[in-house]
């Protein structure tokens, strides 16, 4: 796990690698190193964090020569973790390899196989590979998107970073975009491939970028899909064989792996399935966060389940004071505009501080067996919206007369829309309407960014496989995977989504909805029957922080902000804190903490 960086073609202004070293060193604490190819202009920027092959043989940029004689040379650099290294060695020469990382995997196989090796590749990964012999380059990232990767392809040159911030290092001005600040206050995050910054891009989930003669092509590698196969006759154990194997591949690793234990079920079973793979003489390390307030508190639940599986557990019993302290410090983590991910910042800050390097979450776990209500309410949305027909506007003018803020007037803006499934999933899960997010993004940049783009593809005429199609590739892909992504980063901690992986999704998606989506996440619960009866018979709440009470003392003066500015009611305090994030980040200051303290 790292951070990776670089350019390719004209030198950028800004071009001395320890600028991006500086900007990406949080990623990589364990090594860093860089390497400069001058002829084609070309700089590649890498910083370590040591997870498989510790030694200095899994250092990067890692560079092969192919061929006797010499054929080419070949440069990577690379973040993430192939799971299935070790199988993929098969077939190369043993006495090639210098040491036993997957990296080196990596950068043979592209070398041999090129762009045909990705679909072979069991993981998370963003990768540049480059070509010295050419200048030609090959960017690609994994099937779900779990690592980032963003570029610019301004003034004729590629350039690429892991981070947005990092990659302005070396880019230098660029203009807000105001469809994306509409975005972001209508989702809460930025949905790819869109960045907050016009000329930055984040290149889509599955897919890759050629770059050939200062000029770059993007193509989809993979694509998710539902029942691509014949439903298994036991629905139960094929998922249950499905989650063993994806546990197992995510626990190797050279250092030790902890868990993230919230109450909930998802956590719950990714412990449970990996007690089973380790067995029980094998010492497992689990993380939780609690505070003093029971209606959010989940550390005594998170305590005894620690308990039922014999893990070392270590909890962290934040105090306002302690909550409030850390608020500055994950507002300048933050790469792109968001409205949660403190929780990470947190948890991760624990595992880190005990001494961890890699932990595995249950995120994924809701959004793969139907476990929000989205689930229910979507698909009872577009049955609205089609049954109500002629009668539509005037249902939508009564709604429209709720508070600003309220579900009530989504969906009534829902009803006023093109009854598409994504515009359902925004009634759902959305923070302002679309036209008070048009008038926000016109007061921020000076520009009205127009309508949104209600097309999304779903890959399914299922309703709930729709609904399950639009939580990974909207809600987890530009929210939860990108916030994991930072907040774990930033404490230089490895983040595995055992949930999240793509040969998991293509075992388990060929299960009919009906019995994949089952209310309360039962397939899940039924294949993990390890699950304690004290977390699986509690309600779903999720995992919340007491953050509107925090911000009621001096931090608050920030949302007072937002209130001043805003010619839209923000009543609701979650609508008032999604518009100072984004104030934050759209700030012309360096910094956003200075911003966020001299307002406080």
């Amino acid at each position: 796990m790292c951070g990776i960086g670089g350019w390719i073609g004209e030198t950028p202004t800004l071009a001395d690698p320890q600028i991006l070293l500086q900007a990406l060193r949080h990623r990589g604490p364990d090594g860093e190193g860089y390497l400069l190819d001058e002829p084609h202009h070309a700089g590649l920027i890498h910083t370590r964090l040591a997870v498989i092959d510790i030694t200095d043989t899994g250092s990067q940029p890692m560079t092969y020569d192919w061929g006797t004689p010499q054929v080419g040379r070949y440069s990577l650099i690379y973040n993430g973790e192939i799971y299935n290294y070790e199988e993929l060695r098969e077939g190369i020469d043993p006495f090639a390899l210098n040491g036993s990382s997957d990296t080196e995997i990596l950068l043979h196989l592209l070398t041999r196989d090129g762009v045909k090796v990705l679909p072979r590749l069991a993981g998370m990964f963003a990768f540049a590979f480059f070509d010295h012999s050419s200048g030609a380059a090959l960017l690609a990232r994994d099937p779900f998107g779990i690592k980032p990767l963003y570029y610019s392809t301004e003034s004729g040159s590629l350039k690429f970073a892991s981070e947005v911030k990092a990659l302005r290092t070396i880019i230098g001005s660029a203009t807000l975009s105001p469809a994306s600040v509409r975005d972001t206050l209508m989702w809460g995050s930025v949905p790819e491939p869109a960045t907050l910054w016009n000329g930055i891009h984040e290149l889509p989930a599955g897919c890759y970028l050629e770059w050939k003669a200062g000029s770059a092509t993007v193509k989809r590698w993979h694509q998710l899909a539902f029942g691509n196969g014949e439903a298994p006759s036991n629905p139960v154990a094929h998922t249950r064989d499905a989650l063993l194997e994806s546990v197992g591949r995510h626990l190797v690793s050279d250092v030790p792996v902890g868990f993230f234990l919230s109450g909930g079920v998802d956590s719950t079973a990714v412990l449970a399935l990996a007690r089973t793979v380790l067995g029980p003489n094998v010492d497992i390390r689990t993380f939780s966060i609690g505070f003093d307030d029971p209606a959010l508190d989940e550390s005594r639940t998170a305590r005894r389940t620690a308990k039922h599986f014999g893990s070392t557990h270590t909890e962290w019993m934040m105090t306002e004071e302690e909550g409030i302290a850390e608020v500055a410090s994950y507002l300048a983590a933050i790469d792109q505009p968001t409205v949660d991910g403190f929780n990470t910042w947190c948890v991760s800050k624990l595992a880190k501080r005990e001494g961890v390097k890699v932990v595995l979450s249950g995120l994924g776990g809701d959004e793969m067996f139907g476990g929000y209500g989205s689930f229910n309410r979507v698909p009872r949305f577009l049955d609205l919206f089609r049954r109500l027909g002629v009668f539509r506007p005037a249902a939508a003018a009564a709604l429209g007369r709720s508070p600003a803020g309220s579900r009530w007037r989504r969906l009534g803006q829902f009803l006023l829309g093109p009854g598409t499934a994504l515009s359902a999933f925004h009634a759902q899960r959305g923070i302002f309407t679309e036209p008070e997010a048009r008038e926000l993004a016109q007061s921020i940049t000076g520009t009205d960014p127009g309508p949104a783009d209600w097309r999304a593809f779903d890959g399914t005429s299922e309703p709930l496989d729709q609904v399950s199609m639009l939580e990974l590739t909207r809600y987890m892909r530009n929210q939860l995977l990108r916030d994991s992504d930072v907040f774990s980063m930033a404490s230089g901690l490895e983040l595995r989504v055992p949930f999240v992986d793509a040969r998991l999704f293509e075992s388990i998606s060929i299960i009919p909805a009906l019995s994949r989506l089952r209310s309360g996440k039962a397939l899940l619960v039924d294949a993990v029957p390890e699950i304690p009866e004290w977390v699986r018979g509690q309600p779903k709440r999720g995992f919340r922080f007491p953050f509107e009470d925090w911000t009621r003392d001096g931090f608050g003066k920030l949302l007072d902000v937002a209130d001043e500015v805003s010619p839209v009611p923000l009543r609701e305090w979650y609508r008032r804190w999604a518009l100072a994030v984004v104030l934050l980040e759209a700030n012309p200051k360096d910094s956003a903490v200075d911003v966020a303290l001299s307002r406080a």
